[in-house]
């Protein structure tokens, strides 16, 4: 049987799923302009500062890698708008937005108008690949930070509104949420006996929901004891993670500028949670990322619990048991992930095949069978190597998958 060349099909649910997360994030700016209106209003105009510099940080990169993702965009493939109204939806800091409700549009007109030609899905499935990695980058971009800011500030004032612990709760789903959908979007290359499953979704979600939370945690506990020594943490270890993604040769951005500023955002992505982007063995990486990331945390909360003042050992008497409970949580989450990787993930069908021997290696058969597609151009070219890069791939014929026009041209 000849692999399928088309994308999963775009039916009804996921147009109401993608109208649920354009709703989410319209709601989510307006919730991060009310919080930060709150904190000025209660006198904090240094938190109100800081979580809305957060949001325009953020916001400035996932605009700016839509911008030229679009620039580089097959023209078959680009919105009917003309180019200087999408520049300057960009720098009103809406292009996100107007993706959101672009992909609506297309979606409702696959789902309703009865488009059901090849190139329509593959438009569609085009199009949410993008979102789905723009909404990666503006969740560890912004939400992450904003959610250690909330928690510090809870822990700091040593109460906490309503509002508040279901921002955070809320704030964490979405976390897990958001590298869900990421995953799922990088299954959608895969045949379809490799879809995600009900249990491998589930398993996935917790353990990413178990490694981020004991982070944060540790996080707000260091701002407790030292605040501004959470920028210096920070700039120390995006450094170090920005040398690591650099000399693991990425190649994810169509011009070499463009790739500084992946590798700067993935930087980010690592302080707070893994993130995969060379293709070959994982296993070696990821050991190495978890266990300094392991230690790393550790010695935050430590410094929090050794060097607290006696004062407010009282006052915050009751964060002893949630720090104690923080590694199990980590220890919890790493396990869910072997777990994962030891039943769940792709590569162990090709296992159970008798094709490959190791769940994460990158030698020794002829890898997860992706989707042919028979014209590449229509292909969103980035996220295909990220999936290249996630599921380990070891093909006979290295290809080098290009970007863009790129990509185009290697088809003709």
């Amino acid at each position: 049987m000849s692999p399928r060349t088309a994308p999963p099909r775009f039916g009804p649910l996921q147009l109401a799923l993608a109208a649920a997360g354009t709703a989410a994030a319209t709601l989510d700016v307006f919730m991060d302009g009310w919080v930060a209106a709150q904190y000025a209003r209660h006198g904090h105009p240094g938190w109100a500062a800081l979580s809305l510099a957060l949001l325009a940080a953020a916001s400035a990169a996932a605009q700016a890698c839509s911008w030229l993702w679009l620039r580089s965009d097959p023209p078959a493939l680009r919105p009917a708008v003309p180019v200087l109204l999408l520049a300057a939806l960009h720098l009103l800091q809406l292009g996100f937005f107007f993706r959101c409700l672009y992909a609506l549009k297309v979606g409702w007109r696959v789902c309703w108008a009865r488009a059901e030609e090849e190139d329509e899905q593959r438009h569609m499935a085009f199009i949410s690949h993008d979102i789905s990695m723009l909404r990666l980058f503006e969740t560890f971009l912004e939400n992450t930070p904003q959610l250690t800011l909330l928690l510090y500030i809870v822990l700091r004032t040593n109460k906490a509104e309503i509002s508040q612990g279901l921002g955070m709760v809320t704030a964490f789903l979405c976390v897990s949420w958001s590298l869900l959908d990421y995953h799922q979007s990088l299954r959608s290359f895969l045949q379809d006996k490799y879809e995600l499953s009900r249990s491998s979704s589930i398993v996935y979600f917790l353990w990413n929901l178990f490694l981020i939370c004991p982070r944060i945690l540790a996080l707000a506990l260091f701002a407790l004891l030292w605040p501004y020594g959470v920028a210096v943490h920070f700039s120390l270890l995006w450094l170090a993670m920005f040398l690591w993604v650099s000399l693991q040769g990425t190649d994810f951005m169509e011009s070499a500028g463009s790739e500084w500023l992946y590798r700067a955002m993935v930087a980010v992505i690592l302080y707070f949670s893994w993130f995969n982007v060379a293709q070959g063995s994982t296993l070696h990486r990821s050991v190495i990322y978890h266990g300094f990331m392991l230690v790393d945390s550790t010695l935050l909360g430590l410094a929090w619990l050794w060097g607290r003042p006696p004062e407010e050992e009282e006052e915050h008497s009751y964060l002893v048991p949630v720090v104690s409970a923080a590694l199990p949580c980590y220890l919890l989450g790493l396990g869910l992930r072997v777990t994962y990787y030891k039943w769940l993930h792709p590569n162990v069908r090709l296992r159970r095949e008798g094709r490959y021997d190791e769940v994460d290696a990158s030698g020794g058969g002829d890898g997860v069978e992706f989707r042919s597609f028979l014209e590449p151009d229509l292909v969103n070219r980035r996220m295909q190597w990220l999936a290249q890069s996630h599921f380990s791939l070891s093909q006979p014929e290295q290809q080098h998958f290009l970007n863009g026009d790129a990509a185009v041209e290697s088809a003709v």
